[in-house]
């Protein structure tokens, strides 16, 4: 096990992507981490899909039986600026996460790297301050229309990697309602549980601090600031976006300490980095009257099975 500190500085950074650019977008990342760096963090996270985008308010084209030409080159589009792991976006992150000498957690949209498919999924990267490569979670079950857009991820990627700093790991937008996903995190001991999300309802905010209270844990959400004029409008189903207000994404970033109370209140209407200084002892003390997988568990009732392996759809015999 690591050696624990018990003070740590995080850093939540409530910012948009440069839609559908990558490498723009890389380097609006890694100069924001640099700068969370000067404020003395020691944890640096991302929203969701910050890399390339969050493609909010598109359909790409698709209505229940078709898909259209127009919406099938947005997707290339997209395709084309998501991220492989590893390349050349993921060396640049390393060598920021090292130079700035923090852990780095930043949601991606991934391209599947390992078999030269087509398939995207919403993942997030965890680098160490060393500038490894720590690993990644892909998300469980894309929402609603994000299904049109994203594969599944399996169990061979929920990680949760200890630190100096505590025991961290990530769930991705609404795979935090899934309960059995929270106890498996819960279970592997997470102390600072990170939230990347799209979700700026009031309702998210219930969520997190439910989790909090829940995972006797630190919770560190972090959405996106976006506007449509951020949007391109070379897109060829930019049309798609006419009735969309003017705030895509109004935020709601936030940090929530393990009894449920915010530490950093929610940020809505612009971009920021919220700042705080977490105690890790303030999980011990909030466990004296429950801690969910230990005295207030009852194993002999319910038990979960979590399957870690990687999923494939084909299995040579030798």
């Amino acid at each position: 096990m690591t050696n624990q500190q018990s003070n740590v500085r995080v850093a939540v950074v409530q910012a948009a992507s440069v839609i559908m650019e990558r490498d723009k977008s890389t380097e609006k990342a890694i100069s924001l981490t640099m700068q969370a760096a000067e404020k003395g963090a020691n944890i640096v996270v991302f929203p969701e899909a910050f890399i390339p985008a969050y493609p909010r308010g598109l359909s790409f084209g698709t209505s229940v039986g078709s898909r259209s030409p127009e919406g099938r080159k947005d997707w290339l589009r997209y395709w084309e600026n998501a991220v492989s792991v590893p390349s050349k976006t993921t060396e640049l992150l390393r060598e920021a996460a090292r130079k700035a000498g923090v852990y780095l957690i930043i949601g991606v949209i991934e391209r599947d790297n390992e078999f030269s498919r087509g398939t995207l999924y919403c993942s997030v990267l965890f680098f160490g301050p060393d500038g490894t490569l720590l690993g990644k979670h892909r998300k469980l079950k894309p929402t609603g229309s994000e299904r049109l857009i994203w594969g599944e991820g399996d169990g061979s990627t929920l990680p949760v990697f200890d630190t100096p700093y505590g025991k961290i790991g990530a769930l991705i937008c609404w795979e935090n309602y899934m309960p059995l996903a929270r106890a498996a995190m819960y279970a592997k001991g997470v102390q600072i549980y990170i939230a990347p999300t799209a979700d700026s309802r009031e309702l998210w905010q219930s969520t997190i601090r439910h989790i909090a209270a829940e995972g006797r844990c630190f919770v560190l959400s972090c959405n996106q600031y976006v506007t449509k004029d951020m949007y391109p409008t070379d897109l060829e189903c930019y049309q798609e976006l006419a009735s969309s207000p003017h705030e895509m994404c109004t935020g709601g970033s936030a940090i929530v300490e393990p009894l449920g109370e915010y530490i950093k209140e929610p940020v809505f209407g612009q971009e920021d980095i919220l700042i705080a200084d977490l105690d890790l002892r303030h999980i011990a003390y909030s466990q004296f009257d429950f801690d969910v997988v230990g005295h207030y568990s009852r194993p002999d009732v319910f038990h979960l099975i979590v399957n870690e392996e990687k999923r494939e759809s084909v299995n040579w015999l030798k």
